[in-house]
């Protein structure tokens, strides 16, 4: 359906590859005009090249096709040694849009060699990632929600912590009533994203499709409300109905009222569920900035 990483090469390239001097120019030169290219300056004697070698492969690896990795042996490739004052070895150059970009000398640390990869793999951009979930956003806010949980899928497929891709397959999820898929999904998010905001986000989401399944009438509870402005309970209720009903803006202005006649009712639970509709909609969502605005002032009065 969509392809992602064209930048990053196609199928069947290769990300890690030994070169010749013959082909350097295409296998680095040319080749980092698309993607970020590694170039590892080593020699079968070498000892620390043994071990920065294999280290700086596992990451160009994990970064999925963002960077590719070229290893030139000094023994027999002297040219290009020589044309870039290779003195010493392991040497490690990297190349992007023709031009050396970065580089260091010796064994380096795993952390630094992951910062080094991550760094060179920024540049690249996210080949494509970005404007995948964007169009799978505007598929949920259009109702499509399989078409969205499929891009969401494609983009976890690539980058399986993404926590935008993984929140955004929970919530299409939700919207279209897989409430115990998307359950299941949340509670084995990877352990670096479990507590991102796009996960967090769909979690307050499922919690509020929970709650409306088994929401009540909205007249119905509305009218409990009118004729006892101090039942709690229904107007809280009455504010789970309306959220159910999609009528968000009347849900929040009926848990501020809760709020505003007793805040600590139900070990306020009033302010609890606010939250909860808050982190459940958008960021830059005008709702519930107002919202926010409207429940601090009284918390401050």
């Amino acid at each position: 359906m969509l392809e992602f990483g064209q930048s990053a090469g196609g199928a069947g390239d290769d990300i890690i590859k030994d070169t010749t001097d013959q082909n350097f120019m295409a296998d680095v030169i040319e080749a980092s005009r698309e993607v970020p290219v590694i170039v590892d300056f080593w020699a079968p004697w070498c000892g620390p090249c043994k071990q920065l070698g294999p280290a700086l492969e596992a990451e160009v690896k994990a970064a999925r096709g963002k960077v590719r990795m070229v290893k030139v042996n000094v023994d027999e490739n002297q040219a290009v040694a020589g044309q870039l004052r290779v003195q010493s070895i392991p040497t490690v150059y990297a190349f992007f849009q023709g031009q050396p970009v970065d580089g260091f000398q010796g064994a380096q640390p795993p952390s630094q060699l992951k910062e080094f990869v991550n760094k060179l793999a920024a540049l690249a951009g996210d080949g494509g990632l970005g404007a995948a979930l964007d169009e799978a956003d505007q598929m949920l806010d259009q109702g499509a929600a399989t078409d969205a949980a499929q891009v969401f899928a494609a983009v976890l497929s690539e980058e399986p912590e993404n926590a935008r891709a993984f929140g955004g397959l929970a919530r299409a999820h939700i919207a279209a009533g897989n409430l115990e898929q998307a359950e299941a999904l949340l509670a084995n998010a990877p352990a670096a994203i479990a507590s991102a905001p796009d996960v967090d986000a769909a979690r307050a989401k499922l919690a509020l499709a929970q709650q409306a399944a088994s929401a009540g009438p909205v007249d119905d509870l509305r009218a409990m409300v009118d004729a006892n402005p101090d039942n709690h309970q229904a107007r809280f209720d009455l504010a789970q109905a309306q959220y159910a009903a999609g009528q968000v803006a009347e849900a929040i202005d009926t848990l501020l009222e809760l709020f505003r006649r007793d805040r600590e009712w139900n070990d306020g639970a009033a302010k609890a569920q606010l939250f909860t509709i808050f982190d459940a909609l958008k960021p830059n969502d005008p709702l519930a900035a107002k919202g926010r605005r409207k429940l601090s002032s009284m918390i401050f009065a």
